[in-house]
């Protein structure tokens, strides 16, 4: 079974997962924070691709993918990077990166070199669903790996619906309509869209994202959904602290606290 699936099905809520940026805060430094996060407990980790246009995110993780890249980073470097990976990681793996790099490598090739070293599933957040359906699904579905797609709260019902019975794993469920980032809380208006997507009893479990960096919010995601992804202030500790186990510790012991 996709580990992916694994996950979701042994454990219903409280999952937690981390984004960080591959190659940040070091070139050399992606393995090592996987295996981290392991350590500390992290259900699911996503490695972001550095692109050089990441539009979905915020100032945060657009200085991690810069940096990433100034010190060499690409996605065949991140595949060299992570070949014997499943030596030591046992928890599922994401990679979520941009339709740009994956297309010059080609989608056969990404898909493969996925499978090959063990990587679950992949979030491409500027992939047209027409073009998933046409030539990314049946890739994907051959190699056995989850194209996870993601919601904000303008997506329609139909939409969501459409989303939810041509994907497995898991729906990204973005907390607003904003860039990546912190926040201090989830107003009423994106509790009533968590609310909303309950209601709809989708086959899909979700995990919300963007934003979560303190109790309130992190607690928020977890009472509305099957768990957490934290990005932006896991990525920001790594550049303040330059150690993943730091950052982990940190994030876990003290920001998530508050």
């Amino acid at each position: 079974m996709n580990r992916i699936n694994s996950l979701f099905s042994t454990k219903k809520s409280g999952i937690m997962s981390i984004y960080f940026c591959a190659g940040h805060p070091t070139t050399d430094s992606t393995l090592g924070t996987i295996q981290a996060l392991q350590r500390a407990g992290i259900d699911m980790v996503e490695v972001g691709i550095p692109f050089s246009d990441p539009m979905a995110d915020g100032p945060v993780i657009q200085d991690a993918a810069t940096k990433a890249l100034r010190g060499g980073m690409s996605l065949r470097l991140l595949f060299e990077q992570l070949r014997d990976v499943r030596s030591s990681v046992s928890i599922p793996l994401i990679l979520m990166g941009y339709l740009n790099p994956i297309y010059h490598y080609g989608y056969e090739a990404f898909f493969s070199q996925c499978s090959e070293i063990g990587i679950d599933g992949v979030i491409i957040p500027d992939l047209p669903f027409a073009d998933y359906l046409k030539y990314v699904k049946p890739l994907a579905d051959r190699f056995d790996l989850r194209v996870i797609m993601l919601i904000t709260p303008e997506t329609t019902d139909d939409r969501i619906r459409l989303i939810d019975s041509h994907t497995d794993g898991f729906i990204y469920m973005v907390s607003s309509a904003a860039t990546t980032g912190a926040q201090r809380e989830f107003n009423a208006a994106k509790q009533a869209y968590f609310d909303r997507i309950n209601r709809m009893q989708l086959n899909n479990p979700r995990m919300i994202g963007f934003g979560i960096s303190n109790r309130q919010t992190l607690q928020s995601a977890l009472a509305s959904a099957s768990g957490a992804i934290i990005g932006s202030k896991f990525v920001n500790l790594l550049d303040q602290l330059g150690d993943p186990q730091s950052a982990i510790d940190k994030l876990l012991n003290d920001e998530l606290t508050k």
